[in-house]
């Protein structure tokens, strides 16, 4: 499974592919049951996996499941309505806030435990000292983040933070004309400036060396997001936090994952160069822009 976004800590000190495993064996996702509208909890992170963790080459895959009740607001509506008109017909008289507030507790108590569910996953990787997590969303990681934390009794991880800020550096090269390392501009980016009513300019499908776009940094614009690419393997566009979005792993990488004629090798084959690309992609990211700061 490619990561097509992505955010990332630092681990000091990772876990072993068995610590993690019988970690997250205490935590595993269970469908909400009676009364609970969601419940989260670890599953398989790949349909043939026989356990929650999966190995390639020493890069732990796993997976946070969340499975949600689904009762729509209408439907809670429309029933506490027809319970009101059967009183007001059967007893003559006028229901009242409060009673309809007991009335749509009592519907939602006797339907949720019967109402469908849906689910939605966040993916996440330990590779090196990393933590890859499947998605731009500070909350998500962080929710992620907190559940395997649980699961460990602890776990020391820790925001990717650099000397120079992800936005000092991409106004640098937005202004050098060009990328610094193995990177390359793209054709996108977004520029904001200063103040309560800030000026915020989306650049798309577009040469970032052009004079016009060049004079917003020039007049106090920042670059809060740009696209990049990375030695003709990935595209992708870096924001002011340092989170990775819209990931496009180009031709020259997937074909080499392309080995193989099963689900298994597919997937080992995958998550070991995505883990690869990733990974080299922060650290030069991180050298570039001074260096990591404050990880022990």
């Amino acid at each position: 499974m490619w990561y097509k976004q992505l955010s990332a800590f630092c681990l000091p000190s990772p876990p072993s592919a068995a610590l993690l495993e019988a970690a997250l064996m205490t935590a595993p996702h269970m469908p909400p049951a009676g009364l609970d509208w969601f419940n989260e909890g670890f599953a398989l992170p790949q349909p043939f996996s026989d356990g929650l963790v999966f190995d390639a080459d020493g890069c732990l895959g796993f997976a946070l499941k969340r499975e949600e009740k689904v009762l729509p607001a209408a439907v809670i509506r429309e029933q506490v309505q027809k319970q009101v008109d059967k009183i007001e017909r059967e007893e003559a008289r006028t229901v009242g806030r409060k009673e309809k507030q007991e009335l749509k507790q009592q519907i939602i108590d006797d339907l949720l435990p019967r109402t469908l569910t849906r689910s939605s996953r966040t993916n996440g990787l330990i590779a090196g000292n990393w933590l890859l997590i499947d998605t731009a969303s500070a909350p998500k990681a962080e929710k992620l983040l907190t559940h395997l934390r649980q699961a460990l009794g602890g776990l020391d991880a820790e925001l990717l933070r650099t000397k120079e800020s992800p936005r000092s550096l991409m106004t640098k090269w937005l202004l050098a004309g060009e990328a610094g390392g193995s990177f390359e501009l793209g054709d996108s980016a977004v520029l904001i400036g200063g103040g309560d009513n800030a000026p915020r300019v989306k650049i798309d499908r577009s040469d970032l060396t052009r004079e016009d776009v060049v004079r917003h940094v020039k007049n106090g614009l920042d670059v809060w997001e740009m696209g990049l690419v990375w030695r003709d393997r990935l595209y992708f566009t870096l924001t002011a936090d340092f989170a990775l979005k819209r990931i496009n792993y180009l031709d020259v990488l997937t074909q080499e994952a392309e080995v193989g004629d099963d689900a298994a090798s597919l997937a080992y084959a995958t998550q070991t160069l995505m883990a690869a690309a990733l990974t080299e992609v922060l650290d030069e990211l991180a050298e570039l822009a001074g260096g990591l700061e404050g990880v022990r």
